[in-house]
């Protein structure tokens, strides 16, 4: 019985240590007395455990631990538990002010730090931070709360202020309103208020001096930041006084409009056709001649999204000499952004038919092409895709020396965007410009461009013009034969045959025919081309474009596939054919492919030039008496009879030398006959003239009437997207304006 009193007892003194030891103090709120921790001992929390002066400490909290603890404490003559505890409640209360609430500190007093190693923070001392963060936070929601409740006292006085009769009163109005737009609070109680924004606006319009105007413009500023903002601007008229306001002689209220008037066209929706109703373009243009380049970075980005996709702002931009103004800013500014916001309307502009030559003339090109080897690819690739707009209509500018060298080098680039531009003005620029092409040939640009074919592979976009460029490059220059040698040196004719091969994208296939024949014109290229099998291809496209223009022909329209009629398709091919003829082994590799009915057939074209290369095919390969034989029986003497009357002296030309060497195994009377015909048809001005006729160069009359086809322009979109110079988080995506030409024609024959 007093065994079991005893035990009672004993439990009772453990609840009541255990109970003392958590709880005596407080929650840990105020005074975080149950979640310091022990800095001098690995344990998680000193509370239970800093009863003891033993080594020995328990792993658990409970009253085992706090009993243990109280034997060894007993025995070691410690403190007692009591004292302990008062002591650090003390110094975790202080050190908890000290770092919430460090101004409540007297003077001179300091919490007494616990930690053993000064390198390590206590619990508290990380708190600090964020306690100061949430306190600072709380006086920052009061204060947000009192700026709201201002202004919403305040707003319906300032709107009638704003619209009293006194200038001064006004001002004054005005000058209040802009500071509450300082604060986010009040600024945002401002927008909700409509009344207030057509105030200012109408302030703003109205104003008798600049300081006024320059408040009311600076408030307009401020609430475009918000969406609810220009929605108000937008509702309140605010665009037609924004638009006045850019004829204004100060600086700064100059500022305030064009940046609102940025904020509403790239948010607002509206605001585009808006700011042209109010002649906005008009009084932008003129703004090109300030000499602020963060002030003219943001007028281009105004014309540009006023310009993209409307073709009437595209005019008005011309009229009011807006292309001189940009050009003038490529040229004599290295802001980045400013370059950069100034291509994109370049960019645009280049589409234009109109805007087009007036940036050529004002040396667009040029200005252009100084920014190619900087370092912000974003200003290159607009600058490449605007050259590559205006190419076609530059062909006769002079001064591009060092913008087709650094096209050249620029067609080594992995970027495909790059080499598709790169490609395409190289293209436009050596089309009918002999001397752009003697450079082109000399800064290695043949051996590039086969390069840049054999990296094109399947793209399309880049293998047409990269052909184009070298057809041009292989004819009709002093360089030109050695541009034709080079193809072969830098192991380009297999890489070019190739490309006629299936699948069939005509625009390729056509420049490709066109470059094979001018390849065609170098002896040594004949025996490298029959190897890459160009004769059988060329036949095989032959046919199958004849047979796509006969399927039509009832219908008296012309055949076109990917923008390619299948007249110059059979045009070209029979036209390399000729000058493929012109090696003994060609010609009879030509004639074994059974080629020779479809040659005689195509003497009955209603395409003029598709006469002339059949009659002149047929001349070469009536030069084996074999072939000959086979001629006469198709029945060519007939219509080559009818050749002879014609106007074009190269179909005339060609028809008589057929008909002269069929006729050479032909009887005295059979031969009599034709001198007669030919002597009155087509020599009859110069009867000696007979006599030569197989020593005349037949393909003189050929050569001459060649032009080369201009690739034609038409546009790409940019990838990546273009991002905007200001607010890049609220401003949205933008698109390249850009036109697609699907003609792909060339306007000259191959």
């Amino acid at each position: 019985m007093m065994s079991m009193q005893m035990s009672e007892a004993d439990s009772v003194v453990k609840v009541a240590e255990w109970q003392q030891t958590y709880y005596s103090s407080d929650s840990g709120i105020q005074s975080g007395a149950t979640t310091v921790r022990d800095d001098e001992s690995s344990t998680d929390y000193s509370g239970c455990k800093r009863y003891t002066g033993s080594t020995t400490n328990s792993t658990t909290g409970g009253p085992a631990a706090a009993t243990t603890g109280g034997g060894d404490s007993a025995g070691g003559g410690a403190e007692s538990p009591t004292d302990l505890d008062a002591q650090f409640s003390l110094t975790r209360a202080q050190r908890v002010r000290a770092a919430m609430f460090p101004e409540t500190l007297v003077e001179g007093e300091a919490a007494m730090p616990i930690q053993s190693d000064p390198t390590q923070q206590s619990n508290v001392q990380r708190l600090a931070e964020p306690s100061q963060l949430l306190k600072t936070a709380i006086v920052h929601l009061i204060n947000y709360q009192d700026d709201a409740e201002l202004a919403t006292r305040a707003v319906p006085e300032l709107t009638k202020l704003l619209g009293d009769d006194d200038p001064l009163v006004v001002n004054k109005a005005a000058m209040i309103v802009n500071q509450l737009t300082r604060k986010e609070a009040s600024r945002r109680v401002l927008v909700q208020s409509p009344s207030m924004v057509g105030a200012v606006v109408r302030a703003m319009t109205t104003a008798v001096d600049m300081e006024t105007a320059r408040c009311a413009a600076s408030v307009l500023h401020s609430l475009s930041h918000q969406r609810e903002g220009l929605m108000a601007i937008f509702q309140s008229g605010g665009i037609p006084a924004l638009v006045r306001m850019l004829s204004s002689p100060v600086e700064s209220v100059l500022f305030y409009a064009i940046t609102t008037l940025h904020n509403l066209l790239l948010h607002q929706e509206g605001s585009k056709m808006a700011v042209r109703l109010a002649d906005g373009l008009q009084r932008m243009v003129p703004l090109l001649k300030k000499s602020n380049p963060k002030f003219l970075a943001i007028t281009t980005d105004c014309l540009q999204l006023l310009s993209y996709g409307n073709q009437e702002s595209k005019l008005i931009i011309l009229a009011n000499g807006g292309p001189e103004g940009l050009v003038f800013i490529m040229r004599n500014y290295n802001y980045e952004k400013l370059l950069w916001t100034t291509s994109r309307v370049l960019k645009v502009l280049s589409v234009c038919p109109s805007n087009k030559p007036a940036i050529v003339e004002a040396g667009g090109m040029q200005a252009l092409g100084q920014h190619l080897t900087g370092s912000s690819q974003r200003l290159i690739q607009n600058c490449l895709w605007t050259l590559r707009n205006l190419s076609d209509a530059a062909t006769k500018q002079e001064g591009l020396d060092g913008l087709l060298q650094i096209l050249v080098t620029q067609l080594g680039s992995d970027d495909v965007n790059m080499l598709t531009c790169a490609t395409g003005i190289l293209s436009n620029l050596t089309c009918n410009n002999s001397r752009n092409k003697t450079l082109v040939t000399q800064f290695g640009g043949v051996e590039a461009l086969i390069h840049a074919v054999l990296r094109a592979g399947e793209k399309e976009d880049v293998a047409e013009p990269a052909v184009c460029a070298l057809r041009h490059l292989t004819s009709r220059h002093q360089d030109a034969e050695l541009a034709q040698n080079a193809v072969r040196l830098h192991y380009g004719i297999p890489a070019v045959v190739k490309l006629l091969s299936q699948p069939h994208y005509w625009p390729v296939v056509k420049a490709t025919v066109g470059l094979i024949r001018n390849l065609a014109l170098c002896p040594a290229n004949q025996a490298p081309l029959r190897e890459a099998g160009a004769i059988p291809r060329l036949v095989n496209l032959l046919l199958k474009a004849h047979q796509d223009t006969q399927r039509h022909a009832s219908s008296a329209q012309q055949t076109y596939q990917d923008g390619v009629r299948m007249e110059e398709i059979v045009e070209g091919c029979t036209g390399a054919l000729h000058i493929l003829a012109r090696d003994p082994i060609n010609r009879g590799e030509i004639s074994s492919m059974q080629t020779i009915p479809l040659f005689v057939q195509l003497l009955y074209s209603y395409v003029e030039n598709v006469k002339r290369v059949s009659a002149g095919v047929l001349c070469e390969l009536a030069l084996d008496k074999q072939s000959a034989e086979l001629i006469d029986a198709e029945g060519a003497s007939a219509p080559l009879m009818e050749l002879l009357h014609s106007n074009n002296e190269g179909i005339a030309t060609y028809a008589a030398a057929v008909l002269f060497r069929i006729s050479e195994d032909k009887s005295s009377d059979y031969r009599k006959r034709v001198s007669v015909e030919l002597t009155h048809s087509l020599f009859k001005h110069d009867p000696a003239a007979w006599d030569m006729t197989h020593s005349v160069p037949l393909e003189a009359a050929y050569l001459t009437d060649e032009l080369d086809g201009s690739y034609p322009p038409y546009g790409y979109s940019d990838l990546p997207l273009d991002t905007l110079p200001l607010d890049p988080d609220l401003h949205e995506s933008y698109i390249p304006d850009m036109t697609f030409d699907p003609r792909q024609a060339y306007p000259e024959p191959l």
